[in-house]
């Protein structure tokens, strides 16, 4: 790809995070061009969102709270925009109770009779420790401290939230004794109900789609939206950075990935608040896997608010969008190979999460197009398969 000017051109592919974050730096550091275009009509990927008539910012693809330990992260988002303190309390019902989703010594006083509570809580903070987290698998496979309030509890948790939960998230069986599923789960020991514990947490004051449109206010940059990347010319760009679907950029050599994909369903209802917080999941209640309540998220008043069912389907091309990479060891396999042949090209790379089929939160995928973009303006190499493992999601 030949350069025309002493500036270099650059093609950003996907006006999210991890596109627009690149696009920045190389605008502001590099003074480099920098064209970024977006098959969608709207800024911000699937953090993409809009305010209702009675200003409640609607996330438009689930609920996005901002979340992370990392310093040089949080100062740079703050930069183009303020953030509302917010810590995420996500709830869960069971047996038609509603408690948090975060196991922890709450959850069991709320869940089990007083007596049983209570005799588990003891044995888990003189097991353990307060302020400890402990694997459920440890309650079944360590034989020296095999118990049976604490089997119960292991089994409790695992039949009632976790196999129903991930069946209906990913659309597959789950064994009852599968251990690479139960070293997701976590006993917290303490009474800490935030689903999060990053020293930072909150959400853009005017939107997730602001701060994109933010970020990418800059004299070098162009956008252009509604526009599909089969459709530009990448001969007169010196580099692209892709972050769509890794597997249509080479035409579906190996075959296509594996995702699933979300249906939300929009309400408004006549009164103040839906639920206890921004999110509940249903595990084996309904055919929706959630409902979202965007209200909780800002300190907006009105005399409603506005809810989303999310209903988990099948990814289908043309017909949907891809949400969840299904990361199952034939689309690993296969990711493998994309990234081979990614490996072949010169000057194009790629990233975010259909770009690197990762499960990123937010903070990961910025952390990937920083160290990206550091690796073009020092001149390193990109190191492809240096995503740590907080970003996967295997599916057992």
């Amino acid at each position: 790809m030949p350069q025309t000017n002493s500036r270099k051109k650059n093609l950003v592919v996907g006006a999210g995070f991890s596109g627009a974050i690149i696009a920045q730096k190389l605008a502001e550091i590099l003074d480099d061009d920098v064209l970024i275009i977006d098959k969608n009509p709207y800024l911000g990927g699937i953090s993409s969102d809009y305010t209702d008539k009675n200003g409640i910012t609607v996330h438009k693809f689930g609920s996005h709270i901002f979340h992370t330990n990392y310093d040089y992260i949080w100062k740079y988002l703050n930069r183009f925009s303020k953030f509302e303190t917010f810590f995420h309390t996500q709830y869960m019902t069971i047996e038609g109770m509603t408690i948090p989703s975060r196991f922890n010594l709450n959850t069991i006083s709320e869940l089990f009779p007083p007596t049983l509570a209570k005799r588990i809580e003891k044995k888990l903070i003189n097991k353990y420790g307060y302020g400890t987290s402990i694997p459920i698998l440890d309650f079944k496979t360590k034989p020296f401290i095999w118990d049976n309030d604490l089997d119960f509890l292991a089994n409790y948790i695992y039949q009632k939230c976790f196999i129903p939960y991930n069946e209906k998230q990913w659309n597959t069986r789950v064994s009852n004794n599968s251990s690479k599923a139960a070293e997701k789960i976590n006993i917290h020991i303490n009474k800490d109900n935030r689903q999060f514990q990053d020293k930072y947490q909150g959400v853009p004051k005017e939107g997730y789609t602001k701060l994109v449109e933010n970020i990418l206010n800059h004299k070098n940059i162009k956008i252009i939206l509604s526009t599909d990347f089969k459709n530009i010319d990448i001969n007169g760009f010196d580099r692209v950075f892709y972050t769509g679907p890794i597997d249509e950029f080479f035409n579906y050599k190996y075959g296509a990935l594996e995702y699933r994909s979300a249906k939300f369903e929009f309400e408004e209802i006549n009164q103040k608040y839906y639920q206890k917080s921004g999110v509940t999941t249903y595990p084996s209640n309904y055919d929706f896997i959630k409902i979202h309540e965007y209200k909780h998220y800002t300190n907006i008043k009105s005399p409603t608010t506005i809810i989303a069912k999310e209903y988990i389907t099948d990814f289908a091309l043309n017909k949907n969008e891809r949400f969840y990479p299904v990361l199952n060891e034939k689309s690993l396999k296969m990711h493998k190979c994309y990234k081979n042949e990614a490996k072949k090209l010169d000057n194009v790379y790629f990233l975010g999460r259909l770009g690197d089929f990762k499960n990123y939160d937010m903070d990961k995928a910025i952390k990937r197009s920083i160290e990206v973009f550091d690796a073009i303006r020092f001149k390193n190499s990109i190191i492809r398969d240096s995503i740590s493992s907080d970003a996967y999601s295997i599916i057992s």
